[in-house]
């Protein structure tokens, strides 16, 4: 999808607003803090929703949404739309969560693959291997992994977790990026990889890592 400079600004400002308060801005609030015409956001809507980024619902509603999927391409760089599934630990293991929790958008020419997802990190233990607190970490859905191989696993069927993979003899080891933090030992049949972790989002900005 073609957007020009100006549509690419304010659908990322539409995605701020979401992901702040969990609401899209009307269009009188939209004007003013962007310091345009309510006219020129009117505009900027009608453009959106015609190469279907967002859906109105009614001429004059205030009902707003961006539309899951919706791939941009602006300046060159292709982009894709990635969802967030929910939240997991970089600590100790969580239970998991699976519900929708926004999107963000990524760089299609360094994120490739299918059916890529990011999940909100909270936790320090992988913090030197770059993961911080409040980061989104973006997945390829894989099953296996390679030793070493940064991963988010599911322990016991229920709590999910993202450490570097090692597979001993008997035992899985998932390895923390921290020397505060122990390593854990599970089973074989206890851990069950989710995905591989390809790049970390900090505050909405992607940064490329392809960790592990």
């Amino acid at each position: 999808m073609e957007l020009t400079d100006k549509q690419r600004e304010f659908y990322e400002y539409l995605r701020r607003c979401r992901q702040d308060d969990g609401n899209l801005p009307s269009l009188r609030r939209a004007a003013g803090e962007l310091g345009v015409s309510h006219t020129a956001v009117a505009q900027l809507l009608a453009q959106l929703e015609k190469k279907g980024m967002v859906r109105r619902e009614g001429r004059y509603s205030r009902t707003i949404r961006l539309l899951p999927g919706a791939a941009v391409r602006s300046s060159g760089s292709a982009g894709r739309e990635v969802p967030v599934l929910g939240r997991i630990t970089a600590g100790l293991p969580m239970s998991a969560q699976q519900e929708w929790d926004g999107s963000v958008v990524v760089d299609g020419d360094l994120f490739g693959g299918d059916e890529l997802f990011c999940l909100r990190v909270s936790g320090a233990s992988m913090r030197d291997a770059g993961i911080l607190d409040g980061d989104l970490v973006i997945c390829e859905p894989r099953h296996y992994a390679e030793q070493g191989e940064i991963v988010v696993a599911l322990i016991h069927h229920e709590e999910a977790t993202v450490k570097r993979f090692f597979r001993r003899a008997d035992t899985i080891e998932l390895r923390p990026e921290n020397p505060d933090y122990p390593a854990q030992h599970y089973g074989l049949a206890e851990v069950l990889v989710q995905g591989r972790v390809v790049g970390v989002v900090r505050g909405m900005h992607p940064i490329f890592s392809r960790a592990g």
